[in-house]
């Protein structure tokens, strides 16, 4: 086992840093307003990663360049992460390559979406 293995474990066993899977569940809340499905389910997630200091980067897109309410996904995603226990400081940003397709949807996500009428 290596080092960084060594003090990733020792760090989760004193409850300290957040692991990806929660960060991607406490972001199961974070909806776009106009679609009523998560962030996560939508496949707007495109990295989540976790400095020891607490600082967790969130590297999303969403479905359109011109999203009227960036800014409040944004602030959801902080929120919502900045929850989370050992969390100190969330970075939201916002890329667009790869552009978001449907194609980027869990399963979950299309099942939702057929649910409200979308066609997926």
């Amino acid at each position: 086992m290596d080092d960084t293995n060594v003090n990733a474990a020792a760090v989760e066993q004193a409850g300290g840093l957040p692991t990806q899977e929660q960060i991607l569940e406490a972001l199961k809340v974070v909806k776009d307003p106009e679609i009523p499905v998560n962030v996560v389910d939508l496949g707007l997630i495109y990295g989540v990663d976790v400095a020891e200091s607490g600082l967790v980067d969130i590297t999303m897109t969403l479905t359109s360049v011109g999203c009227p309410v960036q800014d409040l996904i944004r602030a959801d995603a902080e929120m919502a992460v900045g929850r989370l226990d050992g969390v100190n400081e969330v970075n939201v940003e916002f890329v667009w390559t790869p552009p978001w397709g449907p194609d980027k949807m869990t399963e979950d996500g299309k099942r939702q979406m057929r649910m409200f009428g979308f066609n997926v």
